[in-house]
């Protein structure tokens, strides 16, 4: 199995609907519109490698591969004439939101971070100057590694022992990252401390109540999701980072399974802890379980423990009190079941052009992430769905 570059697919205020709807839709479905693979589209070749040249030290001339396109960033590796590899990350050449896709904030999350235990990819320059490439961009070194995206890829590239030990070090870099020191890596003022499940709540229901499609019955279940949650928002257990899309698919793993780089840092802000740990359940499938994303289940192969071990890892690792695991997990399976129907509408308003085939995929996985998280909810204390 080929080996991947780290690289991240999108950045923005870490509130932003549209970038996560983006993400969610290049999960789901490839564009037949992004650029091929080893095109320049994005890359003013002239401009970019004379600032390389000059604030990275490559060697020209350069070869600029994409490894990463579509509706979210373009991501494209670099390699000089001395064989030097650099991963090079701009905004896509449209349907760019006015506060998404924003490289100087992707660019600082991970400079901040890199210096802690959370093992993200070293930046090495930041370009604000649009003259030079149309839009910003920034530089980071070349991470080698493996993204399980689904189980058949986790069978190729890691045996038994090493899922076990990706299993280990994925709950090991998140309780990681929810012991940074906010104010002391210089990322205090990256979003609102407090509050961050409310908000969360009114933002995606409002983006929920703007997504409905003519002609198409709105889904009650996910009013009704949201009144509950609404009505029993837990106390926030402390302010941390919070990656905001944590799952096993949006790391870097290398050949013994271990975290190489955390990807995906683009709705990354402050807030509470236990949402990334509820979505790590979310996307944590058991064998038998029905996935929260139809074929993005890499957690189904032998040697993945079960959700179960993961949580009582974190609660371990990181000695949080999981008694409300629940409800997050519940809020995540809603999130996902709002961010969803945005994608929904926009491909049957044309947002998205191309194919269409998966349209009614998305409303089924509407209906059915909303059921996951009554279900969630309903879930009597010692069964819960993060248990």
């Amino acid at each position: 199995m080929a080996e991947e570059p780290v690289g991240e697919r999108s950045a923005d205020t870490g509130d932003d609907e549209g970038t996560l709807m983006s993400v969610v839709a290049d999960d789901l479905a490839a564009d037949p519109e992004g650029p091929a693979e080893g095109s320049t589209e994005g890359i003013s070749v002239g401009p970019v490698t004379e600032w390389l040249g000059a604030n990275v030290g490559l060697v020209p001339p350069l070869g600029f591969d994409l490894v990463a396109g579509g509706r979210s960033n373009l991501t494209f590796k670099v390699t000089d004439a001395a064989g030097t590899s650099v991963v090079l990350r701009r905004p896509p050449t449209s349907h760019v939101l006015p506060t998404a896709h924003d490289m100087a904030r992707e660019h600082r999350i991970i400079t901040a971070l890199h210096p802690t235990p959370v093992p993200v990819a070293r930046t090495l320059g930041l370009c604000l100057d649009a003259d030079v490439n149309g839009a910003p961009f920034y530089v980071m070194e070349y991470v080698r590694g493996h993204v399980l995206r689904d189980a058949a890829i986790a069978e190729a590239v890691l045996d038994p022992a090493g899922r076990r030990r990706a299993s280990e070090s994925l709950v090991e870099v998140l309780a990681a990252l929810h012991a940074v020191d906010v104010d002391a890596v210089g990322l205090g003022d990256l979003g609102r401390r407090d509050g961050y499940i409310g908000r969360q709540l009114k933002r995606w229901h409002t983006q929920f109540d703007g997504s409905q499609v003519e002609g198409v019955e709105r889904i009650a279940a996910v009013d009704r999701v949201w009144e509950r949650l609404s009505d029993a928002v837990p106390d926030q257990d402390g302010t941390s980072v919070v990656h905001g899309d944590y799952r096993l698919d949006n790391t870097m793993l290398a050949d013994d399974g271990s975290v190489a780089a955390v990807l995906d840092w683009e709705i990354c802000t402050l807030g509470d802890p236990l949402a990334d740990v509820g979505l790590l359940m979310v996307y944590w499938t058991d064998p038998g379980d029905e996935g929260a994303l139809v074929g993005v289940t890499p957690t189904t192969v032998a040697g993945f423990p079960s959700r179960a071990e993961v949580r009582a890892r974190y609660a371990a690792a990181s000695g949080r009190d999981l008694t409300h695991l629940d409800y997050y997990v519940a809020f995540g399976y809603w999130k996902l079941a709002c961010i969803i129907q945005g994608v929904y509408a926009r491909y049957v308003g044309g947002a998205t052009a191309g194919d269409r085939s998966s349209v009614e995929g998305f409303a089924h996985s509407v209906v059915r992430l909303a059921e996951m998280a009554e279900r969630a909810l309903d879930a009597p204390s010692d069964e819960g769905a993060g248990r």
